[in-house]
């Protein structure tokens, strides 16, 4: 069996530093890379709320056509039903 000395538990210290330290930098590129993503989301969100804005803004252009088409019609005697 080994004989467990104080410069063997030194030994075994040191590298449980060096190894922590390594785990340390890891963690700090991953907190990084999260952050990075955590900002391109928010871009993302941002984009999609606009595109979706715009999405509505075109319904209600087409609803206010849809409309007006539906009166010219009624005007002109272009359709048999009653528009509503």
């Amino acid at each position: 069996m080994v004989e467990v000395s104080n410069e063997l538990i030194y030994e075994v210290l040191k590298a449980m530093q060096q190894r922590l330290s390594n785990i340390e930098a890891k963690l700090g590129e991953v907190d990084g890379r999260m952050h990075a993503l955590a900002i391109r989301l928010d871009g993302l969100r941002t984009e999609v709320g606009a595109a979706h804005s715009g999405i509505e803004n075109i319904y209600q252009t087409l609803s206010h056509s849809d409309g007006r088409l539906a009166r010219i019609e009624k005007r002109l005697d272009l359709v048999d039903h009653a528009v509503e």
